[in-house]
Parts: structure tokens; C-alpha cells; sequence
């Protein structure tokens, strides 16, 4: 595992999902090159939608911009290392 410490940035996730989240991006910096932006994602996005349900969304990359609609309790934005992390599940407008 990575030794660095993740920063939320902003979350309305429960705190047991939030440490999920950051340990699932750990573990996917640790198996990818960072890099590899879209196989963090994707890694990070099967963990989730395996253990809390299908409908998981992840992006990954050092700059992005995004607009979305997330179920209430989904969403986290947090930083680890050099790149930034934005987890939600999605939810109809």
C-alpha cells in the first residue's frame, strides 16, 4: 500500500464507504502506473460496483472538470498522491 495520505475534498459518503474508497485507490496505484488513469478507474469502479451494488462511477486524473447527478450518500472527491479521485453512484435528474 501506498504510504501517502489521501485528503477529502469534499464527500456525502459514511465514513465506512469513504476509507473503502481511498484503500480501493491505494490498492489501484499499487497494481497500475500512475499514469494509467483508466485502469485505476476501472479497478476502482468494479471493487465498488462488486461490493455495494451496479451503477458505480469513477474519474481519475490530475485536471478534470465534470457535472453530474449521484444518489444521495455516493459521492466522494479526494485526493491521494498526484492524482484526484472522484467516486459516485449515479442517479436519474
Amino acid at each position: 500500500m501506498l504510504e501517502g495520505k489521501a485528503m477529502v475534498e469534499d464527500t456525502d459518503m459514511p465514513v465506512k464507504m469513504q476509507v473503502q474508497a481511498m484503500a480501493a485507490a491505494s490498492r489501484a496505484l499499487d497494481r497500475f502506473d500512475v499514469s494509467d488513469c483508466r485502469s485505476i478507474a476501472a479497478h476502482i469502479k468494479k471493487e465498488f460496483d462488486m461490493i455495494h451494488g451496479p451503477g458505480w462511477q469513477c474519474v481519475v486524473g490530475s485536471s478534470f472538470g465534470c457535472y453530474f447527478t449521484h444518489s444521495k450518500g455516493s459521492f466522494i472527491y479526494f485526493k491521494l498522491e498526484s492524482l484526484r479521485f472522484l467516486v459516485f453512484k449515479g442517479a436519474a435528474a
